[in-house]
């Protein structure tokens, strides 16, 4: 059976294998885990649809397929035979007299994973391995000839395009042959006056090279995405924090331990913020092409710095939620986040993306949008500084606010309207502001 990779969400098109959890040879049961899987939201482990032998991996490790590509392939029921793994067989042991468990009346799984109940399962007789039929070996290239026309994936296709690699002249290191990304990023090294696939790179004494992880590639390629396709504008303005910050000093640590997580600035904030987008609907909008698409729920995504990458947790509805329903759901997705236990619908459906980059200590930044989203917006760190406050000097709490916005979705205009909006609202705040 063909195992597919499967649809995780509408505006995820590609996934990238992170690890093979099961080897060619190894029995997986259904619904265990089979493969980790990177997405340009998140990491997640695909459980097998259907019980068997893994008997062919099609996607490497490192690879990058569309959805609905076939990674894998399983023999199940009848199909199934053992395989003898490669350290057997080089030992000389031969695997166990026994074809497997017979699964009856099992409704085949589709690639998302649903499918009919399972029925009935009844143990198979013990029986010579001769007695299976054997599995038709997996096709194969000649060893030193191009791929067949028609078996390079899409995204094969779209970097050779991109770098008029010929791939007719690319030597596949994959199964049968097959032309994987990584041996077009070789062929484009190559091209570039780099050293060929296989000899050692030159580095310099004091340099080291670092191998790029899945979800570090991933990354990269979204910013590029950003960075490229969105004509990116941004403005800065700085708000006055005292009370604000005042009105936390005096609550937060009563409210940690009556709840059990902290009280942040960051609530405050997406408390702002969830407003000021409901008065300016522009900033809570993506490009259309041809017509500029308004976001009717107001959902935040927050930037965590996870231990694999930048990851970007949303919360849904955030218009709905008081300060301290939002300090929960900050606390929960970052924890998440940091423990890799992030799901796919806890990255999706952002319409708006905050980020806290005053907690690593920068006071300004000129953040990358967080594609096909309309802006972004950094708050800064918390700087005691002099300040003139009705013509005389006081030392007040200052924030900058930093917005990174569309320009073809919006003017200067309607983006420091906005900021304005966000700067009144976390003025406003202090001794009265109830927290929920």
């Amino acid at each position: 059976m063909k195992i597919e990779l499967p649809q995780v969400g509408q505006s995820v098109t590609e996934g990238t294998i992170g690890r093979w959890l099961k080897q060619v040879g190894q029995r997986v049961e259904k619904y265990a885990p089979l493969v980790e899987v990177l997405t340009d939201k998140v990491n997640m482990e695909m459980p097998s649809p259907v019980a068997g032998v893994l008997t062919r991996i099609v996607a490497q490790e490192g690879e990058t397929v569309p959805m609905g590509a076939v990674i894998a392939e399983i023999a199940v029921a009848e199909e199934e035979q053992v395989i003898t793994p490669p350290s057997a067989a080089k030992s000389g042991q031969m695997p166990a007299d026994r074809i497997g468990t017979l699964l009856k009346n099992v409704a085949p799984m589709g690639p998302t994973g649903s499918g009919g109940p399972l029925m009935e399962t009844a143990p198979s007789q013990a029986a010579p391995a001769s007695a299976a039929p054997p599995l038709p070996p997996a096709p194969t290239a000649p060893e030193d000839g191009p791929t067949a026309p028609g078996r390079y994936s899409p995204v094969v296709q779209r970097l050779a395009a991109e770098h008029r690699v010929d791939l007719s002249k690319v030597k596949g290191t994959g199964i049968g042959g097959r032309v994987t990304r990584k041996d077009v990023e070789d062929a484009i090294q190559v091209k570039g006056g780099a050293a060929p696939p296989g000899e050692a790179r030159p580095v310099a004494a004091d340099e080291e090279r670092m191998p790029l992880s899945p979800m570090r590639r991933i990354i990269a390629e979204h910013m590029v995405k950003s960075a490229t396709q969105i004509p990116h504008v941004w403005s800065l303005v700085e708000a006055d924090v005292t009370e604000l910050a005042m009105r936390r000093e005096a609550l937060k640590e009563g409210f940690r331990a009556a709840r059990g997580f902290p009280l942040t600035y960051l609530a405050f904030v997406l408390q702002a913020v969830a407003e000021s987008l409901k008065e300016h609907p522009l900033l809570n909008s993506s490009w259309g092409g041809d017509a500029i698409i308004l976001k009717k729920r107001v959902s935040i995504g927050i930037a965590v710095a996870a231990p694999s990458g930048l990851v970007v947790p949303v919360i849904r509805d955030a218009d709905t939620k008081g300060i301290a329903a939002l300090a929960q759901e900050v606390d929960s997705l970052t924890q998440k986040a940091r423990k890799g236990f992030l799901a796919l619908q806890d990255v999706q459906g952002g319409t708006f993306t905050v980020n806290n980059t005053g907690a690593l200590g920068s006071v300004a930044s000129n953040p990358l949008i967080n594609y096909p989203q309309a802006a972004i917006l950094t708050t800064e760190a918390i700087v005691k500084r002099p300040v003139v406050v009705n013509d005389t000097v006081a030392v007040r709490s200052m924030m900058n606010l930093v917005l990174g916005f569309d320009h073809r979705i919006m003017d200067g205009a309607e983006a420091g309207a906005f900021l304005q909006a966000v700067k009144r609202r976390l003025e406003a705040m202090g001794p009265e502001t109830a927290v929920g």
